[in-house]
């Protein structure tokens, strides 16, 4: 869905400043949604096209920056961009810190909003991409084998396929056998792309946990 038409949601209690970012948003093509407040916005299905949120700081229910600590948790594919007339370096601090893709203040010139939104939509589609990924990897994953999982453990580790079959109790005969499906499986074309993979689901299981 990276490649879908990305969506820019605007969420502002102004309806001048909706009205007016959605017409400048809408001569670049791009999908625009506007909302008159944070909970409003919450309900909203969450999409998976490549989007990005322009938010005021101040809301007249839950305020930006608290709407951002929701968003973040969950939404990495949604990159923020903070839109404020308001805005103090505590604030902008506490935002960028947080995850904000960037901190505007008003009045904004148009290339300066038009880049960051271009900038925040290729942040989002590069989330989405890798995200799809994973999902990819996870799922070839899950077909393997007990036997097949351990034998990727051990030769993603760098063992030769007789030490695995030491390590397992096993004869290297059958280390290649298992690895050989193990590789079809897994659609690894090679050692290192498999090493690859088994980094990248790794990485992600450490930063689920």
């Amino acid at each position: 869905m990276s490649h879908a038409q990305p969506i820019v949601f605007i969420v502002d209690d102004d309806v001048s400043v909706r009205e007016s970012l959605e017409a400048l948003i809408n001569l670049t093509g791009l999908r625009v949604e506007t909302f008159a407040s944070a909970e409003e916005f919450l309900m909203r299905p969450r999409v998976s096209v490549p989007n990005c949120l322009l938010l005021d700081v101040s809301l007249p229910d839950l305020n930006g920056l608290d709407l951002q600590k929701q968003i973040t948790a969950d939404r990495a594919d949604m990159p923020i961009i903070f839109i404020t007339g308001y805005g103090d370096v505590p604030m902008t601090v506490r935002a960028m810190k947080a995850g904000a893709a960037e901190f505007l203040t008003k009045p904004v010139s148009d290339d300066v909003l038009l880049d960051a939104i271009s900038q925040a939509i290729e942040r989002s589609r590069e989330t989405i991409d890798r995200d799809a990924e994973l999902q990819a990897l996870r799922d070839d994953q899950a077909t393997l084998s007990r036997r097949e999982r351990e034998v990727m453990a051990l030769v993603t580790s760098g063992l030769m396929n007789k030490q695995v079959g030491f390590q397992l109790g096993i004869s290297e005969i059958t280390v290649k056998a298992h690895r050989g499906r193990m590789m079809q499986k897994m659609k690894a074309g090679s050692l290192a792309e498999l090493v690859n993979m088994s980094a990248k689901l790794g990485s992600a299981s450490a930063v689920k946990a």
